[in-house]
């Protein structure tokens, strides 16, 4: 297993804003090789620095399924508007990457 997770750091007041953007992309992710689950996850505000930390969290059955997704027609549409809203994060996206070692269901 694989799990994906890219943070955002979002502006204070953007949160709904940026939850709706994610809600409308048509994705396309259970249509890739490999896909398991995703989800979009809300975190802590920070109100001195100004933002709520999210993140997207996909699971995949091998690192190469993602990686293969992330050379995809599916994943250049999917991010396709990417740059657009630049004024609700602070900062670009930090990504993180996990291979499994030892799960329990």
């Amino acid at each position: 297993m694989f799990v994906a997770m890219n943070r955002f750091k979002v502006a204070k007041g953007s949160e709904e804003r940026f939850e709706e953007i994610w809600r409308s992309r048509d994705s396309k992710l259970k249509e890739n090789p490999g896909f398991v689950q995703f989800h979009l996850l809300r975190g802590k505000t920070f109100d001195e620095e100004g933002y709520t930390l999210f993140a997207s969290h996909t699971i995949w059955e091998r690192a190469e399924d993602f990686e293969a997704w992330t050379k995809s027609e599916h994943f250049r549409e999917a991010h396709k508007n990417a740059g657009q809203h630049r004024e609700i994060y602070m900062g670009p996206p930090v990504f993180e990457g996990f291979s499994s070692v030892e799960g329990i269901s």
